[in-house]
This record gives C-alpha cells, structure tokens and sequence, in this order.
C-alpha cells in the first residue's frame, strides 16, 4: 500500500495503527473500483442512487477480479509492479524499514516472515538493498509514571530467548549486504543490555516510543552513548494491526472489502480464521533534500481454516 487519500488521525490515538488501516481501506476501495464496471453499467441507471457506503457492498467486483492468487498467497489488492520504483538512482536515498513481528504469530516462522516482507519492500522501491532495518518485537513498550518507571518495567517484557533466536535471521540479511545497518525497537537499558551480551551483529538504533514519559530514561541514555547506538523516538503503535481490526477491513461490512464469507447473511468468500502475522513499514528519503518521495505498508496474514 502506498499513496492513497489523505489520513484520517484522532487525537490520542496510535498513528501509524490509523495510518495502516485507513491505508488498506483506501487501497482496498481503490482496486474494486479500478477493476469494477460504472455503477450506471451495473444497474442500468444514470449513476445517481444511494451513498456509497450504504451502496457498495452489493456492486463490489468478484475478488478474483482485483486481488491476484499465486500458488498459495493471495495479493489483496493484486500489484502493479510496472509502477513500481523510484525516481532516482538508489543511492540518492536514505531507506528506513521497521519490521513488526505480531502477536499470536508462529515465532519459528520469523524468517519466512522476514524474507517476505524485505522482499515486498525491495521489489516496490526497485532497490538492491535497505539503509536501516528496525525489528519490533511484540509486547514490548514504554509506559510508566516516570522513564525511570517504565524503563524498569521493559526489563520484564517480551521473551528474550525468541527475540535472541529472531536476530540470527536478521543478522544473515546483514551479512549479504541486504541491510546496511541494524536497529531495535522499545528496547529499554536492562533489556539492551542482555541483548548486546547475546547477538554477534549489535544494533546500531534504538527505537523508542516515549508518549507517557517526558525522557528518555536515564540508564538507557548512558548505556547507548558508552555503545555508540543511537536512540530515536517514534510513535508507532506496537500492535499495529489486530486480528480484529483486520477481519473488519476485509469483512463484509459497508467498509470492509467483502473478501471474508458472512455466515449470518449466507455471503461467500474466504472461511477461516484470520491471524495477522506481520507489517512492514518503509521510507525513502531523498538524502539530498530531506523529502520523503515514497511511504508504504506491506502486511501478511494467514487464513486457518
């Protein structure tokens, strides 16, 4: 998903939760409407009629027409890879990607999950390689009173074993040269600690979202400046996209796309259950002048049935 119209924010809400759901929603919309018949051609009338969320579910295009199946994925929407790329040579930018690992998700999956989404990436940006990967692993965050609070509190979140296990993965990107530089996110001074002690390609970013506290915690300032990693700050929501919320989007309701079967309305589609497993966010920056020319998500789900 990229462009799409603007992004609806509310106060107090997590940003790019909303930035990714209004983004497939838009993107969604988009596809059906591309790949669908006037509504004047569907019905035979001039075009006037109900409002478009009262209306749109009965006119929705079939789903084979606007997602595209190869072998066992399916692309929702299907891809224009011919438009894909960037304007400039690759070196002109500076290419951030945060990789978010969901929770729920198969952890001994993590590579495939990994290999997908930078390959996603890679292949819209037509890049050989990414300047700065960021992994966000799941149930990790900062909330306290205080830093000092909330950085006590990371200590005690997130499994450290799997993330340990995860790292290996994304130490092998490194070495191909795939990424340049490494980064983690919400991870606090304990918790890094233990982390650089355990990994052989070290982090150079530390990502961390300080929404409920004025400061970055203190001990975790000490410890990135002694280790020369540099500590950024971000609002991304952690859980960025929940089971929920994705069932919603591709659900039968006036705003969702209509690709999940309804049995209560005796709807076909896909029949299952829905398990968001990752979201991969990317930014390419023109070096030169600071503008960002391209922002997406790119997102992977499973259908059990």
């Amino acid at each position: 998903m990229n462009g799409g119209p603007s992004i609806i924010r509310k106060p107090g809400a997590d940003r790019s939760n909303l930035e990714l759901t209004n983004t497939l929603r838009s993107n969604f919309r988009a596809a059906q409407e591309d790949y669908s018949p006037p509504l004047s051609a569907q019905n035979g009338t001039n075009g006037t009629g109900p409002s478009d969320d009262e209306d749109r579910p009965s006119h929705r295009p079939q789903m084979a027409v606007w997602t595209l199946r190869e072998g066992s994925d399916l692309y929702i929407p299907k891809i224009d890879w011919s438009m894909s790329g960037l304007s400039e040579e690759p070196s002109q930018y500076e290419i951030t990607v945060k990789l978010f690992y969901l929770p729920d998700a198969n952890v001994d999956d993590r590579p495939m999950y990994t290999e997908d989404a930078i390959q996603l990436v890679l292949k819209e940006l037509q890049v050989p390689a990414i300047d700065l990967l960021v992994v966000s692993f799941p149930g990790m965050f900062f909330e306290g009173d205080c830093e000092i609070k909330a950085d006590r509190m990371n200590a005690e979140q997130g499994n450290d074993e799997e993330e340990i296990r995860s790292w290996a993965y994304i130490e092998k990107l490194y070495a191909q040269g795939i990424v340049k530089k490494l980064g983690l996110a919400e991870y606090g001074s304990e918790k890094l600690a233990n982390f650089l002690s355990k990994v052989d390609i070290r982090p150079e970013v530390d990502q961390i979202n300080v929404k409920d506290c004025c400061n970055v915690p203190q001990p975790l300032a000490k410890l990135a400046k002694q280790e020369n990693i540099a500590l950024l700050t971000h609002s991304d929501c952690t859980n960025i996209l929940p089971k929920g919320t994705l069932r919603e989007l591709l659900g039968q309701g006036p705003r969702g796309a209509g690709v999940l079967a309804e049995s209560k309305r005796s709807i076909d589609g896909m029949k299952g259950d829905l398990m968001p497993q990752w979201v991969v966010k990317y930014t390419a920056i023109v070096r030169d002048r600071g503008v960002i020319e391209n922002k997406g998500y790119f997102a992977g789900a499973e259908l059990r049935e």
